[in-house]
């Protein structure tokens, strides 16, 4: 992708931002170009240097192991049918959320995630020009996830404007869970969804300068409430091995409802228009797929994808690309695979809405007002992301 097609790619995800932005007066120019720079040399490092690579690799191979041990719980439960390539979506992709959920679990109660969270989400909060609040829960959803997240926060949720509760559930939109990543790498190559992680973080920083640019300076900074901090380790550990469980039963049904509708879809619009569904998306996304540099040979086939992620979710979009991957670019692929890896779509909309009104109800609301607005948000995330992979790709 040359530097030009970047630069387009850059001005017209902006002006999309932009158009919805709660204040255009008070975007903040400085903090927009410092980010923009940051995740550019961000992009280069993880997906061009050899340094990064090496990065990437290490990451990789340790979600590798994880996955191997996770087998081994799976094996002997279900009678080593993984093995014998059996049920690999429910065995090889779901179940392994369970053991690094436990993992997590694990690190949040001897204090170390609280930690990490902390000093990451300081440091972030210098470069980003957003309060402390807000670069903590861009590095607590991508750990905890979009639903457990906003427990960290239960005692300050009601003192939040709503414009603040906008960029909170808006990140964690655009992020994804630490419990799923490994699922991810079993259907995408490795270095992209690492790759896609860091991205994505710095990319939610950059649309939200624009779409809700307020600055917080006027609030008081709040603490990081810590996780069931009353709990003891087995106590936690069973709960966390159980969410593990519910999270992997509810992508295991939305993956079941979502892929039959679209087939359902598929059919019917083949019969009356001579297309299917997919195809009509593909048509719909094929402008952003070439604008954020997928070739053009891939970018009809590469737009219906996006369209599945956006109207059903990741998970679904990726099995798709399972069934083409072999007749993709290596670009093209590299591209699509980083715009894949984060819960930009419409049922993330009712998931983090009512994980907020679990908490508080009256925040809850707020940001189901916000619904359409968010998805918008999150799914230019995603195409910034995008625009920076396939500017060094």
């Amino acid at each position: 992708m040359n530097i030009l097609h970047f630069l387009l790619a850059l001005i017209v995800i902006l002006a999309l931002a932009w158009l919805v932005s709660f204040d255009r007066k008070t975007i903040r120019l400085r903090y927009l170009i410092q980010l923009i720079v940051i995740e550019a040399a961000l992009a280069f490092f993880f997906l061009h240097s050899d340094s990064g690579l090496f990065v990437i690799n290490g990451v990789s191979g340790f979600f590798g192991h994880l996955l191997t041990f996770a087998a081994q719980g799976s094996d002997f439960v279900f009678g080593g049918m993984s093995k014998q390539g059996l049920a690999f979506i429910f065995l090889g992709v779901l179940c392994p959320i369970i053991f690094i959920s436990a993992l997590i679990g694990i690190l949040q109660h001897l204090r170390i995630l609280p930690w990490v969270i902390r000093i990451v989400g300081t440091l972030l909060s210098k470069v980003n020009g957003m309060g402390k609040l807000e670069s903590f829960n861009a590095i607590s959803s991508l750990i905890l996830g979009q639903s457990e997240n906003f427990i960290a926060y239960k005692q300050i949720l009601g003192d939040l404007s709503s414009r603040r509760m906008f960029t909170m559930a808006a990140t964690a939109m655009s992020t994804v869970s630490l419990s799923i990543v490994g699922a991810y790498m079993t259907m995408l190559e490795p270095k992209y969804v690492v790759a896609a992680l860091v991205l994505n973080v710095f990319s939610t920083f950059i649309i939200l300068s624009v779409i809700n640019p307020r600055g917080q300076e006027d609030e008081p900074e709040v603490k990081l409430e810590k996780l069931h901090e009353a709990q003891s380790f087995f106590e936690m550990l069973g709960e966390y091995i159980l969410a593990g469980f519910k999270v992997a039963m509810i992508i295991l049904a939305m993956l079941i409802g979502f892929i039959a509708l679209i087939s359902a879809l598929n059919a019917l619009f083949s019969v009356i228009f001579g297309l299917s569904f997919q195809q009509l998306l593909g048509y719909v996304f094929y402008p952003f797929a070439w604008l954020v540099g997928i070739p053009q040979q891939d970018a009809l086939q590469a737009a219906g994808i996006m369209a599945t992620k956006l109207v059903a979710n990741e998970f679904v979009a990726m099995i798709e690309l399972q069934k083409v991957m072999s007749g993709l670019t290596p670009r093209g692929l590299g591209i699509l695979s980083v715009f894949l890896v984060s819960f930009a779509n419409f049922a993330s909309i009712g998931i983090v809405a009512g994980a907020i009104k679990g908490l508080n109800e009256q925040q809850g609301n707020a940001v189901s007002r916000f619904g359409l607005r968010l998805v918008y948000g999150a799914t230019l995330v995603s195409l910034l992301s995008a625009a920076f992979a396939g500017l060094v790709l």
